[in-house]
């Protein structure tokens, strides 16, 4: 998958509010470019074109096209990270229909702004140590999140809340992902009222055999 130029870190942080300006250029312009082409044909040539830049300055930034994937999966996945924190610091005890409403309606959202673009950065970008950690990490909070509340709400009734919390993480994010960036997206509102019907009726609707809770 790489592009012939070694390296996936970006090559320039920038200092000054003008490069900073040149890169954020870039990375709109490599997002427009995927989402419209793909990543085979997204090519930093047509990459540096939509940019309005030289090849030459777009290196100076990016070793190649793979780094400029990562960086905004990487991105995409920091601002999912924010959301769920604000999200984990909301008030008071709602319904638990109410919560998981706003869970399922937070990852699509997340995946609403360019889905085409979503669907090349999840299963075309490079597999980096350092993306794949910060996945992991993102996976981690919201399995923890989810088994918190899980466990601490008085209307969930499953017999394993390790198990049920990881079900209703992977369900949200696979599925989301899978039916918005479809060739035949699903509306969102009917994704979320029967992605919610689905796992309120899972949680509240008690325990199906044994097994306890996961130490």
């Amino acid at each position: 998958m790489t592009s012939g130029r070694g390296g996936l870190q970006p090559r320039k942080q920038p200092r000054q509010a003008r490069a900073e300006l040149t890169r954020q250029r870039i990375l709109a312009a490599a997002a427009h470019v995927f989402a419209e082409y793909g990543y085979a044909a997204g090519t930093t040539n047509r990459i540096a074109e939509q940019a309005q830049i030289s090849i030459g300055s777009l290196y100076q930034y990016y070793p190649n096209k793979d780094a400029i994937l990562m960086e905004l999966l990487a991105r995409h996945l920091e601002v999912g990270m924010a959301a769920a924190a604000r999200q984990q610091d909301e008030g008071p005890l709602r319904p638990l229909e109410d919560v998981i409403r706003g869970y399922v309606r937070l990852a699509i959202d997340n995946h609403l702004d360019d889905p085409q673009l979503l669907r090349v950065m999840i299963e075309q970008a490079p597999r980096s140590p350092e993306l794949l950690e910060k996945t992991s990490r993102y996976q981690q909070a919201r399995t923890a999140y989810v088994r918190k509340l899980i466990e601490d709400h008085p209307e969930s009734r499953v017999a394993d809340v390790h198990i049920a919390a990881r079900l209703v993480v992977s369900t949200v994010e696979l599925l989301v992902h899978q039916l918005i960036a479809a060739p035949d997206p699903l509306d969102p509102a009917r994704l979320e009222n029967e992605l919610v019907t689905m796992l309120t009726g899972y949680l509240a609707g008690g325990p199906q055999g044994g097994g306890g809770a996961a130490p």
